[in-house]
């Protein structure tokens, strides 16, 4: 499958690939062809979401073709640390993620901390929680009166969650996902710590912030979760969030231009299949219609004038995907299985696939900020 298989000829499409003997480069998709645009003036992604005008650099920009869009997924997905590959296309980003922004998904939340990790207990703590919550929580505003109300219900019955909380109430959930650059790109494996047996993919819209809080475009991610590790507390989000290659991103930059706004972010319907080396397959969607939080209202709880990020943000929006379809025992859901291929998509960003490893398998993460700054001095770009 192609990253890109049906790409419109209109769409702007950014990202960073890693040339063998070079480093890390700044690429546009046009026609079928990657071509690398980095330079001096804009050596980084973080550079090119500073400019005033990003697209429009990205339309005008002169460059070198390095290679087809076709060849590189090929190679990219059994490419080793030197070879051609797609990158995450974030850099110097801080990677940010935000939980609970579907009703859904809160659902599933509350489940997971209820069972407190045990997937055992999951289907009869689904059939008593939506007992109790039903169709309650369908298209209400978070923070308004009838959500407080609905939380007055929940504590009533002993059901109040923090998931709730932070689902419903004034602040969304917004945690730290990956560290610059440790995010993973097309093709590469993404990682499950080994102390988890209870996990799944997350298909996700994240959106390319600048450090002013300018929504500049969007793309695919796949925010890997651990349920049992984050169900037995939720103190232990970092663990089950930010470990080696845990999060994958890509496989373009689509920015925003007349033909692409946040308009088509708000209405974006994500398709996501999982396909193991098992037979087993999972097909589910994420529907950015029903988000519970417009996406501005998560940039702009974020960064702002109480949280600056020099270098931006790249932001998850969470999803509506909820794992409950059986694989191994009824009533425990969805976990993945080594070997897992991953493909989220959605028509106007591409396809971002990847193979599911452990985190201890997945290579390691060795080029950081430091890396990259001596490899842009090294080749005069700073």
């Amino acid at each position: 499958m192609l990253p890109f298989s049906n790409p419109d000829p209109s769409a702007t499409l950014a990202g960073r690939i890693w040339r063998p003997g070079t480093g890390p480069a700044l690429v546009v998709l046009r026609g079928g062809d990657v071509v690398d645009i980095t330079s001096r003036e804009v050596p980084t992604m973080r550079d090119l979401l500073e400019l005033d005008d990003p697209a429009g650099h990205v339309r005008t920009a002169p460059g070198e073709t390095v290679c087809t869009a076709a060849h590189l997924a090929e190679v990219s997905a059994a490419a080793g640390p030197e070879d051609l590959r797609f990158l995450a296309p974030c850099d110097l980003q801080a990677v940010k993620a935000c939980g609970v922004t579907f009703a859904e998904s809160m659902v599933e939340r509350v489940i997971e901390e209820q069972a407190a990790g045990n997937p055992d207990r999951a289907q009869e703590i689904r059939a008593r929680v939506g007992a109790v919550i039903g169709d309650s929580l369908s298209g209400i505003e978070p923070g308004s009166p009838a959500a407080m109300e609905v939380k007055r219900v929940l504590q009533a019955e002993g059901l109040w969650s923090q998931y709730l909380e932070v689902g419903i109430g004034p602040d969304a959930e917004v945690f730290s996902k990956a560290q610059p650059m440790s995010a993973v790109g097309w093709g590469a494996d993404v990682g499950l710590h080994p102390v988890s047996t209870w996990n799944n993919p997350e298909p996700e819209i994240v959106l390319a912030v600048s450090s002013r809080g300018r929504i500049l475009g969007a793309t695919l991610g796949n925010d890997v979760n651990l349920r049992d590790v984050e169900g037995r507390s939720a103190l232990l989000l970092g663990k089950a969030k930010d470990n080696n290659a845990s999060c994958s991103i890509g496989p373009f930059l689509r920015l925003f231009d007349g033909g692409f706004s946040m308009a088509d972010v708000e209405t974006a319907e994500l398709e996501l299949k999982v396909e193991g080396e098992d037979g087993f397959v999972l097909d589910g969607r994420s529907s950015m219609s029903k988000i519970s939080r417009k996406p501005a209202d998560l940039v702009a709880q974020t960064i702002g004038r109480h949280h600056q990020y020099p270098d931006g943000v790249f932001l998850f929006l969470g999803t509506l995907f909820a794992p409950v379809q059986d694989r191994d025992a009824p009533g425990q859901g969805f976990t993945h299985r080594t070997g897992d291929v991953v493909t989220i998509t959605e028509p106007k960003l591409g396809a971002l696939r990847n193979t599911v490893q452990l985190s201890t398998e997945c290579a390691e993460w060795t080029f950081g900020t430091a890396a990259l700054m001596r490899n842009l001095a090294a080749r005069a770009l700073l």
